[in-house]
């Protein structure tokens, strides 16, 4: 397959299957805590990618470690904690909305922090990306005034996170299998999430039979949203730029839309209007 044509098809899978993660994120919060979700998430994670790539860490030469520790604080143990607890407050749609500013705030940390450059189609994607945002999440408050959006703030942290992690991924780890990074990312970050994990009253609510519901959901959170997903992440970065991996995050929100309608979320003709023009900005953000 051509390298052109396997971007594409990598960015629409994770597209699909983190616009999926939001829902999930809602239903797992159902009878736990944020951060009991935000460590089960790690945790099914961790276990997962051990089992089949425990074998590949041996790759990851001892000075890149460091590295690999920064990636998985940045691109996963915050943020996953981040998104829990800002669900608990706005709805999932609009989470994933605000997690579309991950391709602008990647284009700053680059420019600033580690010296990238990027074309004008790429900046003018975003930009166009951005507004399609803009229209969702002022259409979002507009028909959603009940909800505390000063939680917006922890989305936007997690955005931030995001694009230092696929910042450091490009310059730092090119050179190391996709599938090593991810299992690394994970056997750093197990025994922190165990420890978060146990010094809340999971135990205590882990009998309810809802709760039993919920971890399954996370379950599948983590191994594939989670797991899975940033393997899949990780070999678009290296075969593509920053920028076109992390504008998945302008697919995300048409898909979860998609669940929120079945979940009996809404979907406005200007949220219909946002969603065709974050496709223009996805377009154009892949120009070379």
């Amino acid at each position: 397959m051509q390298t052109n044509t396997l971007k594409w098809l990598l960015l629409t899978i994770l597209a699909l299957i983190w616009g999926s993660s939001f829902i999930l994120i809602k239903k797992g919060l159902v009878g736990l805590s944020p951060l009991q979700l935000g460590s089960l998430r790690i945790i099914f994670s961790a276990l997962f990618l051990l089992i089949i790539g425990f074998k590949s860490i041996t790759q990851i030469r001892s000075h890149q470690w460091k590295y690999i520790a920064l990636t998985s604080l940045f691109g996963t143990f915050i943020p996953a904690f981040l998104f829990a607890i800002a669900q608990t407050q706005i709805s999932s749609s609009v989470s994933s909305i605000l997690n579309s500013l991950t391709p602008l705030n990647t284009l700053i940390i680059g420019a600033i922090a580690f010296g990238l450059t990027f074309k004008r189609a790429q900046v003018l994607g975003v930009i166009i990306g951005l507004i399609g945002t803009l229209l969702l999440i002022i259409n979002g408050a507009m028909h959603h005034p009940n909800q505390n959006y000063w939680y917006t703030i922890l989305v936007l942290i997690a955005s931030i996170c995001y694009a230092t992690n696929v910042n450091l991924l490009k310059k730092y780890l090119s050179d190391v299998k996709p599938l090593s990074i991810t299992t690394g990312n994970f056997l750093v970050m197990l025994v922190p999430a165990l420890i978060v994990l146990f010094s809340t009253d999971f135990l205590d609510v882990a009998k309810d039979i809802e709760v039993q519901n919920s971890m399954i959901y996370i379950m599948i959170l983590g191994i594939v949203g989670t797991g899975i997903a940033n393997i899949i992440f990780f070999r678009l970065i290296q075969m593509s730029s920053p920028v076109f991996a992390t504008s998945v995050t302008y697919l995300i929100p048409v898909v979860a839309f998609f669940w929120g309608l079945l979940d009996h979320e809404t979907l406005t003709p200007i949220q219909c209007i946002g969603a065709f023009i974050i496709l223009i900005g996805v377009y154009l953000s892949s120009k070379k």
